[in-house]
């Protein structure tokens, strides 16, 4: 294992153990989704706030392996202050990032999401990396009227 192997490694650990923004998110505005894989019983829950088409806040609650945590948690930190268009950039370049590494356009990825391209390798494990991201997205198109 490489020492950025190392480091990647104790980010997830370190964000499915001490999970950022993991609580309800209640009141005017709240949009959310759920996100459910049946094949291994992880479940997210994604609430986010929108105003002036910028995500004002975000959270998440659920439970899942320490991957689906991990990038619920990532997400929500990167999230909070971004417009919803990019939030939905973010979404495509993180999907690209955990299915196509090598792909140039995950160079735009914050150094944060980085950690999760080498979830391409273990194919099983890239609905873990994106349950909570496909939630947002669901979130995201409610909040618009979609």
């Amino acid at each position: 294992m490489t020492d950025l192997d190392e480091l990647y490694q104790s980010v997830i650990i370190d964000h499915d153990r001490s999970p950022r923004n993991f609580r309800e998110l209640s009141g005017d505005g709240c949009q959310e989704a759920e996100g459910y894989n049946p094949l291994c019983g992880d479940r997210f829950r994604v609430m986010l706030k929108v105003e002036d088409g910028v995500v004002s806040d975000v959270s998440f609650t659920g439970a899942g392996c320490a991957i689906s945590k991990a990038s619920a948690s990532l997400m929500t930190e990167t999230l909070r202050g971004r417009t919803v268009e990019e939030a939905n950039r973010l979404f495509d370049a993180f999907h690209r990032g955990v299915t196509e590494p090598d792909d140039d356009s995950t160079a735009s990825l914050p150094n944060k999401l980085k950690v999760f391209r080498g979830v391409a390798a273990f194919p099983m494990r890239v609905k873990c990396a994106t349950l909570a991201w496909h939630a947002m997205k669901k979130a995201l198109q409610t909040s618009q009227g979609v």
